[in-house]
C-alpha cells in the first residue's frame, strides 16, 4: 500500500474493499491509515506473537497428555469429566479474558498486559510443579485458573497488534502467529510424555516446561511493540460505536456459529491419547497421536489463512468447519494405525483452519480499525463458554470405564456442524448488506 492511500475501514481484516458506491455512509467511515506491510519491527512483533501463542494456545492443545496422565496416575481418584475441567477452565480464561484485554489493548495498555499476563502465567506454571498427587484443587487452581488467567491477559492483544502493521497480509500474518500453537502442541506432548514417564517425573517435567516458557515470554516482551496510537490518545479518533456492535445481527449470528463449533471442536484433542490407550494402539501412537494431530494443524493454520486473504475469511471458514464436523465421525474408525494416522492428519489440518479463521472472521465485521479489539474480545468471550463446557460434557457421557466413544463423537460432530448452519445464515445477511459475495 502506498503512503497516504485511503482504505475502506469496512474491510477488516484482509477482505476485498467494497466499491465506494456500495458503502452505507451512515455506518462506514473512510479514514487515512497506512500499513507498512512489513519491516523489521513488524516482523519482530510477529515473531514475539508466535512465541506467545506457542506458550499459551500450544500448551492448551497439549492438555490431552495431562488428561491421560492425571486419569491413570496422579488424579486416578477423579473421573475424566472432573479432570477435563482443568483444561476447560484454562481455555475458558484464555478466550473469555479477551473481553477485558481487548478493550485495554484498544486503550493503549499493550505492554502492561503483556508483562502482567506473562508473570501470572509463569508463577502459576511453577506452582503447578508443586502440586501433590490426588490433590485435585492444587492442579485446578494452578493450571486451570492461574495459567488460564495469565493466558487470557496476553492472548488477544498478541493477535490484535498485527492490525497495526498489516492489512493486505493480515490474514496470512495472523495464521503465521497462530501456527505457533501447532508447533507448541507438537513439542509439548513429546516433551511432557518423555519427562513425566522418565526419570524427571511430574514435578521436574513441569519445571522444564516452565523454564522454556520463561525464555520465550521474556524475549517476546522485549521485541513486541505497537505502532498506532490508542484511541483515547488520538484526537482524531472517533469512539467505538458499542451500540452498533451490539445490534449487528449478522455479527452475532456468526458468533453463535463459532460458539457451537468450538463447543465440540476440541473433544478429539482432549481424548485422542486416551482413545489410543483404550484401543491398545501401538505405543508410538499412544505417545505421538496428539503431536501428529497438532503438526497437521500447523498447515491448517497457514494455508487457509492465505486463501482467506483472497476470498475472504467468512467464505473460507464455512467449508473448513463443515469438513471438520464430518471428520469427527471418522474418529470412531481410528482403531488401527492407518485409521488413527489418517484421522489425526486430516482433523488436525481442518480444525486448525477453523481456529485460525475464527478471529479474522469476527474482525471482518468491523467498520473501523478501532473496533477490531472489541469485536475479537466479544468473539473470544462468547466462544469461551462452549470451550468451558464441551470437554467435561464429553467426559461425562463417555462413561468410563466402559468408554462408550460414540456418545462424545456424536456430540462433537453435531455441535460443529450446527456452527456451519449459523455461519451460512450470517454470510447470506452480510453479503446482502455489503452487496458483494467476497466476505
Amino acid at each position: 500500500m502506498e503512503p497516504g492511500q485511503k482504505i475502506q475501514t469496512a474491510d477488516i481484516p484482509a477482505t476485498p474493499s467494497p466499491n465506494p458506491q456500495d458503502i452505507d455512509e451512515k455506518n462506514y467511515e473512510v479514514i487515512d491509515v497506512t500499513f507498512p506491510e512489513g519491516g523489521l519491527q513488524a516482523w519482530l512483533t510477529v515473531m514475539g506473537g508466535w512465541m506467545i501463542v506457542f506458550c499459551t494456545f500450544g500448551a492448551i492443545q497439549s492438555f490431552g497428555v495431562y488428561q491421560d496422565y492425571y486419569t491413570r496416575i496422579s488424579l486416578s481418584d477423579q473421573s475424566p469429566s472432573h479432570i477435563s475441567w482443568i483444561g476447560s477452565v484454562q481455555i475458558f480464561f484464555l478466550f473469555s479474558g479477551g473481553i477485558i484485554s481487548g478493550k485495554l489493548f484498544d486503550d493503549g495498555w499493550f505492554k502492561g498486559l503483556l508483562l502482567s499476563g506473562s508473570l501470572i502465567y509463569l508463577v502459576s506454571s511453577f506452582l503447578l510443579s508443586l502440586a501433590q498427587p490426588h490433590h485435585y484443587y492444587q492442579n485446578f487452581l494452578a493450571q486451570g485458573v492461574g495459567m488460564g488467567i495469565g493466558m487470557g491477559i496476553i492472548f488477544l492483544p498478541t493477535l490484535s497488534v498485527t492490525a497495526h502493521y498489516f492489512k493486505r497480509k493480515r490474514g496470512l500474518v495472523m495464521g503465521i502467529i497462530l501456527s505457533g500453537s501447532s508447533v507448541g502442541a507438537v513439542v509439548y506432548p513429546i516433551m511432557i510424555n518423555h519427562l513425566f514417564n522418565g526419570s524427571s517425573g511430574f514435578a521436574w517435567g513441569v519445571r522444564a516446561v516452565s523454564f522454556l516458557d520463561l525464555g520465550l515470554l521474556v524475549f517476546a516482551n522485549l521485541i513486541m511493540k505497537t505502532r498506532l496510537p490508542p484511541r483515547n490518545k488520538d484526537p482524531n479518533a472517533k469512539p467505538v460505536n458499542t451500540r452498533a456492535i451490539l445490534t449487528d445481527t449478522p455479527f452475532w449470528i456468526a458468533l453463535f456459529g463459532i460458539l457451537l463449533a468450538f463447543w465440540g471442536l476440541f473433544v478429539p484433542f482432549f481424548y485422542i491419547q486416551t482413545f489410543a490407550v483404550t484401543h491398545n494402539l501401538p505405543g508410538f501412537l499412544q505417545t505421538y497421536a496428539l503431536s501428529i494431530l497438532n503438526a497437521a494443524g500447523f498447515f491448517g493454520r497457514t494455508l487457509p489463512m492465505f486463501i482467506s486473504d483472497i476470498y475472504g475469511p467468512l467464505n473460507v471458514i464455512i467449508p473448513i468447519t463443515l469438513i471438520s464436523g464430518c471428520l469427527v465421525f471418522a474418529f470412531l474408525g481410528a482403531t488401527n494405525v492407518g485409521g488413527m494416522l489418517a484421522f489425526a492428519i486430516l482433523y488436525g489440518f481442518f480444525s486448525g483452519g477453523f481456529v485460525s479463521l475464527s478471529a479474522p472472521t469476527a474482525a471482518s465485521f468491523s467498520k473501523d480499525i478501532g473496533e477490531v479489539g472489541t469485536r475479537l474480545g466479544l468473539m473470544t468471550f462468547v466462544s469461551s463458554f462452549g470451550l468451558l463446557t464441551g470437554n467435561p460434557i464429553s467426559g461425562a457421557i463417555l462413561h468410563p470405564p466402559e468408554y462408550i466413544w460414540i456418545r462424545p463423537v456424536v456430540f462433537s460432530a453435531v455441535t460443529v456442524l450446527g456452527g456451519v448452519f449459523f455461519l451460512l445464515i450470517a454470510r447470506q445477511i452480510q453479503a446482502k448488506r455489503r452487496n458483494t459475495q467476497r466476505l
